[in-house]
């Protein structure tokens, strides 16, 4: 089973899809953006907030990038104090005619750790992008 990424980051999910609408343009594209870190991520030390997401998929695209394989990437948020590994796992592999390739990301913030896995494709320009996560439950 998997989550949309959205879905798994507090405050990203439909409230910050609405809350984008309202920044329309004349011609009613979306031009607004969601916000760094919004309020309900920035209170809870439940989940990965926005901006901690987006250091460990830099991290993430480094690791995923680099030829040698369980190349464990380092991340951190000074801001928050958050900080984690992601590890690309098992050999690369085509989906939707994309090369794609499985990983674990750890999360720790407040002395709580948090495990995700997931699966990143090569799609745009040949940038990694993370295209399902989801969190992994202790046993």
């Amino acid at each position: 089973m998997s989550f949309p990424l959205a879905s798994l980051i507090p405050g990203m999910g439909d409230d910050a899809r609405v809350s984008a609408k309202d920044n329309r343009g004349d011609k009613g594209d979306i031009t607004g953006s969601l916000s760094l870190q919004p309020a309900a991520a920035a209170s809870t030390s439940e989940g990965m907030t926005s901006v901690d997401w987006s250091l460990a998929t830099a991290a993430l695209r480094e690791a995923l990038n680099r030829k040698e394989d369980a190349a464990s990437i380092p991340w951190q948020n000074p801001t928050t104090g958050a900080r984690g590994t992601v590890t690309p796992i098992a050999a690369t592999y085509i989906q939707e005619g994309f090369a794609c390739r499985n990983f674990l990301a750890s999360h720790v913030r407040s002395g709580r750790e948090t495990w995700f896995e997931g699966t990143a494709c090569r799609v745009h320009r040949g940038e990694w992008d993370v295209r399902s996560s989801r969190p992994l439950q202790k046993s």
